[in-house]
């Protein structure tokens, strides 16, 4: 029998919320293999129709009951507030809508529970949208490291924050839309560490809240045999933003931003570690790292994978072939992946800001 995904099927996609990183989808779909765009819904009318006419006359569905019941559309993408994507994959799941979800999945481990539940007993393909996983660059790193190129691994390092102004009003301070750094951008390192290295055996941190109540940092330690993750998060600066995994031979470096993964560095050389990968996320020292990146240093070799769009082509492709072959989750990004995020995320969040 050949494989449904190696022939022309596409699934037909729906967009649910109507956003910027609804936008970002809809721009990359035309970029993935077994994937169209159908149709978009929103809260209102005006916004899906100024997204339907953005987007080459997309159909315009009124609800989500009505995605649900659509026989014409074969997945949704989940693009609406953090707080509302609970509701909206219980009621696709419910009846039997494969769905897609903007990370984070949800904002508590009892919901990303359930939701995994529910599509086991309905049997139906759900995913969390950690579109990082599946770059180029980032399946090259498994190769790496399956080839032991850099031997044991005796360290990792990861951070992500960019900078934002506080307003009360912004999603990504509101405690009623799932804000905080953890959610928006802790999230990417935590997702990449367990797809990377799996569950950790201890998890510790410490956050520091915003005006709101929400974290705007976070640090946060995972633990593994032999080796720990330190990983920084938050909205008070603008971080190095690198993914670094050092080993007893040498290190791998996923530049920056490693959440948009084009480039990796295999180092084996120290002082060419610190002229490629400075210390620090000062403007110098960014500037510093950009320059030695480009100049051929002994022991350092530099593995480009450039993609063109924004990089969500390569999700949208992996999820529609894996609902094309009857899958219930995905392999890179399966739920309880997803599940164990935000049991991370509720650990360091039950401690007390600092």
């Amino acid at each position: 029998m050949n494989d449904p995904a190696e022939n022309d099927r596409t699934v037909a996609w729906a967009i649910l919320g109507t956003g910027s990183i609804a936008a970002t989808f809809a721009q990359d779909i035309g970029l993935a293999k077994h994937a169209r765009l159908a149709a978009v819904c929103s809260r209102t009318s005006e916004a899906a129709n100024s997204f339907s006419r953005r987007f080459g006359g997309l159909r315009v569905v009124p609800d989500i009951d009505a995605l649900a019941r659509d026989r014409e559309i074969e997945a949704v993408y989940i693009a609406t507030p953090n707080t509302a994507h609970f509701d909206a994959a219980h009621r696709l799941l419910s009846a039997g809508k494969p769905v897609l979800i903007e990370k984070p999945m949800v904002t508590t481990l009892a919901q990303a529970r359930q939701v995994a539940d529910l599509a086991d007993e309905k049997q139906t393909f759900a995913m969390e949208a950690l579109w990082t996983l599946f770059l180029p660059a980032v399946d090259h790193v498994r190769t790496l490291l399956a080839d032991k190129s850099i031997g044991a691994i005796t360290g990792v390092r990861a951070e992500l924050a960019y900078v934002r102004r506080f307003d009360s009003t912004s999603r990504f301070f509101s405690k009623s839309l799932g804000g905080g750094s953890l959610f928006d951008l802790g999230t990417y390192p935590i997702a990449l560490t367990l797809a990377l290295f799996g569950e950790p055996r201890s998890v510790t941190g410490r956050w520091s809240a915003a005006p709101t109540g929400v974290d705007m940092a976070a640090d946060l330690q995972l633990g593994y045999a032999g080796f720990a993750t330190q990983i920084s998060c938050g909205f008070d600066r603008n971080g190095a933003n690198r993914f670094v995994i050092e080993g007893e031979t040498g290190s791998i470096v996923i530049d920056a931003p490693f959440l948009r993964a084009s480039r990796v560095f295999v180092i084996r050389n120290g002082w060419t570690g610190r002229l490629a990968i400075p210390s620090g996320s000062s403007r110098l020292s960014r500037l510093v790292g950009k320059v030695s990146a480009r100049l051929p240093l002994p022991g350092l070799t530099i593995h480009n994978h450039a993609f063109p769009g924004n990089g969500l082509q390569f999700e949208i492709e992996a999820a529609s072939k894996a609902i094309l072959q009857g899958d219930r989750e995905s392999r890179t990004m399966p739920l309880s992946a997803s599940v164990a995020a935000l049991g991370i995320i509720e650990t360091i969040l039950a401690q007390s800001a600092s």
